[in-house]
């Protein structure tokens, strides 16, 4: 029993280092040099274990691996295997006691950050609810995700093959599920995973049937410009971009999903926040404007000054269940699961 006791209480600081961690930027300079890999790879090990016990009651939980796109800068290009597909992990979710002689929707979570993974603490909760709704997730670590060592580190193409890294998580539950619907695939995330929904659906019109973005990146052209040199390094180190915005905006903008506003065909809710000090507000009505000026259908929801900023859809206080409410009734509306929410 102690000996339970005291793993249990390492395990939970270990995991709130993890959060510390991935949410702690890479030094402009250092890149993924810079950064202790092996601390990532063991809080990573320890996620893992935490799906399991969190989400085991209700789910059939995996830690799965397919392929995607070849790396986009190899550093080697002549180098044996440098075009193999790149390898990404993901965890899958799947409801215990489903009827598997029915059809039943998949949800494609796109977890947030740049250099982070999927296991923050709101993700453990929006995957419970999901479950319990009968959706069937996964939750794809894309290229630049933490854990797996400095290679996958520095794959790291925000905007650009991460959007077929997480196109491909659906590929490949259609693929290995049959009982899943692929007229019933639907698709989530909230700040980078939000841009990254957003660039799903509008790069692969018809492949989801309804997805949400919550306070989503949607402009980088804008967004660099209000974020610091340090923010800015990120995208224009050799190993990403390898270029500033002033050094070609046009790479920049083909990363952006209000490039493509003209795109959309999915059904799409959008959330954004007044108050929200990451992801600025106005980066989520330019684009609802650009929607509306393509003559786009789809519904969106300002908050004002809701509080926690752009956390405030993530929390555990009423307005985030409400928020999230909102989404789940969203979804439910085209995606038709087992247990809707009411």
């Amino acid at each position: 029993m102690i000996f339970r006791t005291v793993f249990a209480l390492a395990f939970s600081a270990l995991l709130v280092f993890g959060q510390e961690v991935r949410t702690t930027a890479p030094t402009p300079s250092s890149g993924a040099a810079g950064r202790d890999h092996g601390a990532d790879i063991l809080i990573r090990a320890l996620t893992v274990q935490k799906w399991y016990a969190q989400l085991g009651d209700i789910a059939e939980v995996n830690e799965i691996r397919y392929t995607s796109a070849p790396p986009h800068k190899p550093s080697n290009p002549t180098a044996p295997g440098a075009r193999n597909p790149l390898i990404i992990h993901a965890m899958t979710f799947v409801p215990k006691n489903l009827d598997r002689t029915k059809k039943h929707p998949l949800i494609v979570f796109a977890h947030q950050g740049i250099h982070s993974d999927f296991g923050r603490d709101h993700e453990f909760g929006a995957v419970r609810e999901l479950v319990q709704q009968g959706y069937t997730v996964i939750g794809p670590d894309y290229r630049g995700s933490t854990g797996y060592g400095p290679r996958h580190y520095n794959e790291i193409d925000y905007g650009g093959l991460e959007v077929e890294d997480v196109f491909q998580a659906r590929e490949w539950m259609l693929e290995n599920y049959e009982f899943l619907d692929a007229k019933r695939v639907g698709m989530i995330g909230w700040s980078h995973g939000g841009m990254i929904t957003l660039m799903n659906v509008l790069q692969h019109p018809g492949a989801y049937a309804a997805a949400y973005a919550g306070v989503p990146v949607t402009d980088l052209v804008l967004r660099l410009g209000y974020h610091d040199a340090g923010y800015q390094a990120i995208f224009s180190a050799p190993q990403h971009i390898g270029k500033t915005v002033q050094g070609d905006i046009q790479e920049y903008l083909k990363r952006s999903p209000i490039t493509h506003a003209d795109k959309l065909e999915t059904p799409l809710l959008i959330h954004g926040n007044t108050n929200d000090e990451d992801v600025n507000v106005i980066e989520v009505e330019r684009f609802v404007q650009a929607l509306k000026a393509a003559g786009k259908k789809f519904e969106y929801k300002i908050y004002e000054n809701a509080p926690g900023g752009h956390e405030f859809g993530r929390l555990d206080t009423k307005l985030a269940r409400e928020s999230r409410r909102a989404v789940y009734l969203f979804l439910a509306g085209y995606l038709k699961p087992v247990r809707p929410v009411k």
